[in-house]
C-alpha cells in the first residue's frame, strides 16, 4: 500500500518514513507546497492530511486531486507519530475496494467508513 502524508513537520519525516515502514506501508511525505502535488497524489492507494499543520490551499488541492481518482482520505488534525500509527493502522486494517463508482469510498474524518454509509459530492456524510 502506498500513501501521501500531505502536512506534518519536517523534523519528523525521517520519524513518520520509519513508522510507515513498521506498519508495512509505503509512504510519500509532503510536508511543503510543491509543484506536481496533484500528480503525486493520484498515485497512491490514500492520502493522510495532517490538518494543523498544513494551509487551506494544499489540503484542498490534495482532496480535490484525491477524490478525482477516487482515493480514500483521512484528515486528522494533530501531527504527532502516533496520529500517523493510527491512520495507517486503520488504513491497513481497511478491506480493500472496490469504492463505489460515485467515489462514495472518498471520506473525511477520523473514522473508517462503512460501505454502507453515504456521502455526498463533497465527500461528507449525509443527514
Amino acid at each position: 500500500m502506498c500513501v501521501a502524508l500531505i502536512g506534518g513537520m519536517d523534523r519528523l519525516e525521517s520519524d513518520y518514513r520509519s513508522e510507515a515502514v513498521r506498519q508495512g506501508v509505503k509512504l510519500k511525505v509532503f510536508t511543503k507546497a510543491r509543484i506536481g502535488l496533484t500528480a503525486s497524489v493520484k498515485g497512491v492507494d490514500a492520502v493522510v492530511v495532517f490538518t494543523g499543520k498544513t494551509s487551506h490551499r494544499i489540503k484542498n488541492e490534495a482532496v480535490k486531486a484525491a477524490k478525482s481518482g477516487c482515493i480514500p482520505v483521512v484528515m486528522c488534525h494533530s501531527c504527532g507519530v502516533s496520529s500517523l500509527r493510527e491512520c495507517l493502522g486503520q488504513l491497513v486494517s481497511q478491506p480493500a475496494g472496490p469504492w463505489p463508482s460515485n467515489c462514495e469510498g472518498v471520506w473525511i474524518g477520523h473514522q473508517m467508513p462503512d460501505q454502507s454509509i453515504s456521502m455526498d459530492a463533497k465527500g461528507f456524510r449525509r443527514r
